[in-house]
């Protein structure tokens, strides 16, 4: 899932309905509990800081739903996403992403995130709908994968190797 921030020409709709209340998925609770990863809600925006090594993710009352998903699918799909960006710290699968939007690095960066968190909602019975908003990363994937045709193999290597190794903190 992506900020909409990053996003050119594309701005969150005005809800004017009440609060979503969202019930919590306990697998996918669990799993991410079980990560230690720390986690603050608020803001209106997803993302992962490597510089405090921590994700910040939108209260769970902010999180609609679309007409294939509920708002709780859409809370843990963004959540897993910044999992896997959490997952690239240096202390744990080492990956190095780009510095800015659109630069080749990022690109990746955000295909690893996206195919990872993908496998994940897989794994934990989570819907994981394509959103209007993924057309603009749409772009720079294409862009590295074209300029590389190896590049969709490597991404999904290294996805999976965060599923793995999240999957490892799981325990027993």
């Amino acid at each position: 899932m992506f900020a909409a921030e990053q996003v050119d020409g594309w701005t969150p709709p005005i809800i004017d309905a009440p609060a979503t209340v969202i019930t919590p998925i306990k697998q996918a609770e669990a799993f991410v509990a079980a990560t230690g990863a720390t986690i603050t809600h608020g803001g209106s925006r997803a993302f992962y800081r490597p510089a405090t090594d921590s994700i910040q993710i939108p209260p769970r009352e902010a999180f609609i739903g679309t007409a294939t998903s509920s708002p709780a699918d859409a809370y843990y799909s963004t959540l897993l996403h910044e999992l896997k960006h959490y997952s690239g710290h240096e202390t744990r699968c080492n990956r190095q992403p780009g510095r800015r939007f659109g630069d080749d690095a990022y690109a990746m960066e955000e295909l690893i995130a996206e195919l990872g968190a993908a496998f994940l909602c897989a794994d934990l019975r989570i819907t994981d709908e394509a959103r209007a908003d993924h057309a603009q990363y749409l772009d720079h994937w294409l862009k590295v994968m074209k300029s590389d045709n190896k590049a969709i193999f490597t991404a999904a290597s290294k996805a999976s190797e965060a599923v793995t190794f999240l999957a490892a903190l799981q325990g027993a």
